[in-house]
């Protein structure tokens, strides 16, 4: 196609709502970050805190779940009170090395148990009654980032978490697909062409800075080749790609990861359980990973959910939407490991729902000044905790 015709056609201005997702976004105009890295994965479907810590010595706890509750002799003891699902060895490990702080009853001020809009309010950090375009994340992109590679989710599709006002991060399921795709016939073509006004303008600029990361990524991923053994699962192979990036040394802030099914309405014990287990031998296999390339240090690992589940089980042996549950935060070297809010309360609750007792926002907040030294404030004008 020449070029004029090309121009006339139009594609060239709408050709953004036809782009790979990830090639959907700009770059930042500001520093980059201070070389810390923070892997979000989110727990997609609201995982049930309740049978993932464990109040073991709590009889409410077990009269309300008197079929799926963890047996006592079962749980990996944490303390006098409270001790991981059988099936989270590794994170019971993790915990017991001081790699771990743990966040108990974390959730905000009228809580929505809608899968939808709990997400995006954890994903934007906006009150409960805001809606919100731009992600948590992406105010940090904003204000801190320089290229689109700064973020990075590992997926077909980008998190609104990750979402800017002045350009996004990039999602792809591997810089092998991620650079096969930049290199098609379509995209070459408009690499070639110049801008004839703002909007075509604003599309090329994209489309250069989409390609110089494209271009960056690929070069440096291929400098690092993992030894550690991972589990064949998307998770494993989702985790162990962020692993060769970390260890490639690529320039890049936030790694993203979603890991769906946690939605338990019935048959809880043996769905969790594999949950778990798939969750588990992942992260033991990146924390690994980390280790050896000596970026675990240097790494913070946060997992969060959009909600927890009811206290007591429902007559399918699942449990249904709640409200409060639990946040983990991992890494080499934390400050002050351990549990950072007390023990779980079930007496702290409402209709059968766990009422949180600190805002998931406060753990933002930290984390984004605290790791990535950053100044961005979130929407919310205050936390409860």
């Amino acid at each position: 196609m020449k070029r004029r015709t090309f121009l006339k056609s139009g594609l060239v201005a709408s050709s953004a709502a036809f782009m790979p997702q990830f090639l959907n976004g700009a770059s930042a105009n500001l520093q980059s970050a201070n070389g810390n890295k923070l892997v979000v994965i989110q727990l997609a479907g609201g995982n049930d805190g309740l049978n993932t810590l464990v109040p073991y010595q709590n009889d409410i706890y077990y009269k309300s779940r008197p079929n799926i509750a963890i047996p006592k002799n079962q749980v990996l003891k944490l303390n006098h009170d409270l001790g991981f699902n059988p099936s989270l060895k590794s994170m019971a490990q993790f915990f017991e090395n001081g790699e771990m702080s743990v966040y108990n009853q974390v959730g905000y001020p009228n809580q929505n148990k809608s899968h939808f809009r709990a997400t995006d309010i954890w994903l934007t950090a906006s009150d409960a009654n805001q809606y919100l375009s731009t992600g948590w994340l992406g105010k940090y992109l904003d204000s801190d980032c320089q290229k689109p590679h700064h973020a990075i989710e590992i997926g077909t599709s980008l998190s609104l978490a990750l979402k800017g006002d002045k350009g996004y991060g990039m999602a792809f399921d591997h810089p092998y697909t991620l650079m096969r795709a930049g290199n098609t016939d379509f995209f070459k073509q408009l690499r070639n062409l110049s801008a004839t006004d703002s909007k075509s303008e604003y599309l090329y600029k994209t489309f250069v800075q989409t390609q110089q990361s494209t271009d960056y990524i690929f070069d440096k991923f291929r400098t690092y080749k993992s030894t550690i053994t991972y589990p064949n699962s998307a998770n494993g192979r989702s985790l162990k790609t962020i692993a060769q990036l970390i260890g490639a040394g690529v320039d890049t802030s936030i790694y993203y990861h979603s890991i769906g099914g946690f939605d338990t309405h019935g048959a809880q014990l043996g769905r969790q359980k594999q949950l778990h287990q798939n969750l588990d031998t992942a992260l033991s296999a990146f924390v690994n990973d980390l280790k050896q390339s000596n970026n675990w240090n240097s790494t913070r690992i946060l997992i969060f959910s959009e909600f927890g589940r009811r206290i007591k089980e429902n007559g399918s042996k699942g449990t249904d939407h709640g409200k409060a549950s639990n946040v983990y935060v991992l890494g080499g070297g934390i400050d002050t490991p351990g549990f950072q809010n007390g023990s779980t309360d079930l007496t702290k609750s409402e209709n059968n729902d766990l009422l949180h007792t600190i805002d998931f926002r406060s753990i933002y907040a930290h984390l984004l000044k605290n790791w990535l030294n950053s100044e961005v404030g979130l929407p919310s004008s205050g936390f409860t905790t």
